[in-house]
């Protein structure tokens, strides 16, 4: 769920069915964040905001994960506390595949 392809992990090696990239944090914030354990506080708002704009992304996933049962998000911070695969998690925890349906639904409206 990085939107960089780890170093030193082939595709093929990762046997991944889905790499949704654009679900990743911003390179911008990303690169802000930098892992440093004194910004994760705001790096965790900053993402959830971006997340919130990703909703067609979450829903998906969601949807994903209802239809497996399963769906395991895969990263490669070294720090296996503070990273974006914990933030999108506990995000999409709290988020129920009908009200990111709206969401995205409200979303194109607006843009129409």
């Amino acid at each position: 769920m990085d939107r960089v392809w780890p170093r030193g992990v082939s595709r093929e090696r990762a046997e991944l069915a889905l790499w949704l990239k654009e679900i990743g944090p911003s390179t911008a914030l990303r690169k802000w964040f930098g892992h440093d354990p004194k910004r994760w506080p705001e790096f965790q708002k900053r993402y959830r905001e971006e997340l919130r704009d990703k909703s067609e992304l979450t829903a998906r996933i969601k949807h994903l994960e209802h239809e497996h049962r399963i769906v395991t998000l895969v990263f490669s911070a070294r720090d296996e506390e503070r990273n974006q695969a914990i933030v999108l998690r506990d995000f999409l925890a709290k988020r129920s595949p009908k009200s990111e349906r709206r969401r995205a639904k409200k979303k194109v409206r607006k843009g129409a």
